[in-house]
């Protein structure tokens, strides 16, 4: 007779009768359900050696010369940090060009470390890699690594509520029904537009909005793509967070390639062009710049003045009709190689215009959200009064807020702006500062600045 094979499950229960009931002990050392449930944060690891960051040695020795050529002559351990890598690869490599003879010693330091300068035939390989780029800084990190940590940092992935709503807008007077908008809105990551009248609020609104978010995210300083080195980091755009921490520490416990930032907002007004929507090759430098888009991922891109652009709305909906839908975008590299990058932010379009004016129906439906930014109401603008009194110190009386109500505003059926307040405080704060006056607003200074505010008007 065939004995018959045991299956899978049986096997499982003998392993399991055969196997004691583990110690007490033993059981606080079993990660928790919930902490496997919830993934951690990105944190780019530190690398241990070239080979894992993913590029070419060249690249790395090619930073390297030119960084000498650049300070004329530095330290081990000051070149590592300049290249974003860890010391000892970096002291191996200078050892090595050492023995070519593309480095000298200059002078010993303290720790065992030496002061390296560049030989005649090091400053002819220095020149020679500053003419294929002249990018000095960290080393990059491969484009399918920017691409995870995007994935792993996406604005998709943080549903604000409406606590952070209301920590974000703290400095701004927003009612509830406005918070009863923008909420879903901005928790669904998808974009929206904001509309209405010049001077409520709209651009101040739109700026706030990438911090409901809260948290902060990694980014590189360049990205390496297709032989192309893409500078990614913009002291203009991005703002280093609080706690990121000097270069000479973050070497021992993270990947020094990257920087720690608040989560980007940037915004394009009537400057845009459709060159700033691609990646920009500067035949000079031999260095190319991201895109607006690819800049502000895992933020807030806020498209000011819609409809006042250089390009016709309709150039802007076709190139980003695509990126709307699918969430990734199609770049050209000064080569000819297009690289596929992710399109991961809340993109805001504020306009004075109605959006159904800008724009047809297949556009509008990829933005689902349209706020329009409503006038105060009378209640509110004179809360307004209040609030930019304190701001831009000056006092405000109540007999002041009526005056100006009754005759510059209802007289005149004049409507309100969420605007106006602050500044009529300036008119009166600057021509109290020429005369010498504290700074009052009582009727007879608001006469004198909406005499010259609404003289256009």
């Amino acid at each position: 007779m065939i004995a018959k094979k045991p299956t899978l499950a049986t096997l499982k229960r003998r392993a399991e009768a055969d196997t004691p009931p583990p110690a007490a002990e033993s059981i606080v050392d079993v990660p928790a359900f919930e902490e496997e449930s919830s993934p951690a944060r990105f944190t780019p690891p530190p690398v241990k050696n070239i080979k894992s960051t993913g590029l070419a040695e060249s690249l790395i020795e090619s930073l390297v010369f030119k960084s000498l050529h650049a300070e004329g002559a530095m330290t081990g351990r000051a070149l590592a940090t300049t290249v974003g890598m860890p010391a000892k690869p970096i002291i191996d490599m200078l050892a090595q060009l050492k023995s070519r003879q593309f480095v000298h010693y200059k002078d010993s330091t303290a720790m065992g470390d030496f002061e390296y300068a560049l030989t005649d035939a090091g400053r002819q390989r220095a020149l020679s890699y500053i003419e294929e780029s002249s990018y000095v800084g960290p080393a990059p990190v491969t484009l399918e690594a920017y691409i995870k940590s995007v994935e792993a940092q996406s604005i998709t992935k943080v549903q604000p509520q409406a606590e952070d709503l209301k920590r974000a807008f703290s400095d701004l007077l927003i009612n509830e029904d406005m918070f009863a908008r923008l909420g879903p809105a901005i928790n669904s990551g998808r974009g929206l537009f904001l509309y209405g009248y010049p001077g409520n609020g709209k651009t101040s609104i739109a700026e706030r909005i990438t911090s409901c978010f809260g948290d902060d995210i990694w980014i590189p300083y360049a990205i390496h793509a297709g032989g192309e080195i893409v500078t990614f980091f913009d002291a203009q755009c991005h703002d280093p967070a609080d706690d990121d921490v000097p270069n000479l520490v973050k070497d021992q416990s993270i990947d020094a390639r990257w920087v720690k930032i608040k989560r980007p907002t940037i915004v394009a007004g009537g400057e845009l062009t459709m060159e700033a929507l691609d990646l920009c090759y500067n035949h000079q430098t031999k260095i190319t710049e991201p895109s607006l888009q690819l800049k502000s991922n895992t933020g807030t891109l806020v498209i000011d003045d819609f409809g006042r652009q250089r390009m016709r709305p309709i150039e802007l909906l076709n190139r980003w009709i695509v990126p709307l839908e699918k969430r990734y975008d199609f770049l050209n590299l000064a080569s000819g190689k297009k690289i596929k990058v992710p399109f991961d932010q809340l993109i805001i379009f504020s306009t004075n215009l109605e959006p159904k004016d800008l724009v047809d129906e297949a556009f509008l439906r990829r933005i689902p959200y349209k706020i329009n930014v409503i006038d105060p109401t009378e209640e509110e603008f004179r809360k307004l009064f209040d609030i930019m009194g304190s701001v831009v110190d000056v006092q405000v009386t109540q007999v002041g807020v009526d005056h100006v109500i009754e005759k510059h505003y209802k007289a005149v059926d004049r409507p309100f702006r969420c605007c106006q307040p602050r500044d009529l405080l300036l008119q009166i704060r600057n021509f109290s500062a020429y005369a010498g006056k504290t700074p009052i607003a009582d009727p007879e200074s608001f006469d004198a600045a909406c005499g010259n505010y609404f003289a256009v008007m």
